[in-house]
């Protein structure tokens, strides 16, 4: 499958054919609108332009959800870091171990 340079995809004349596993394979029509919704889900500074092509999209896609999990990642670590200075049987500190876990 390729992009055409309006960012959409050419059809493909096997589309309804089924994968392995007999699973029928998604529509040019679906993967268009999910991809539309990542779009949509990127922030603003992702979402230049409405013609930006599927692979880039999927890159920023990719870039955001890692940049998400490093966020995460340094938010437990801060929790973790307070947890350690405070009174472990106090009301706070519940709340940060069901943060945490």
């Amino acid at each position: 499958m390729s992009s055409n340079r309006s960012g959409g995809i050419r059809r493909r004349t096997t589309e309804s054919s089924s994968g392995s596993g007999g699973t029928p394979r998604m529509t040019d029509k679906q993967i268009n609108e999910l991809i539309s919704k990542l779009q949509q889900l990127l922030p603003d500074t992702h979402r230049r332009s409405n013609n930006a092509s599927t692979s880039k999209i999927l890159a920023d896609t990719c870039k955001c959800v890692r940049d998400l999990c490093k966020d995460v990642d340094n938010l437990s670590e801060r929790l973790a870091q307070m947890l350690s200075s405070m009174d472990e049987d106090s009301p706070q500190a519940r709340i940060i171990r069901d943060l945490i876990n």
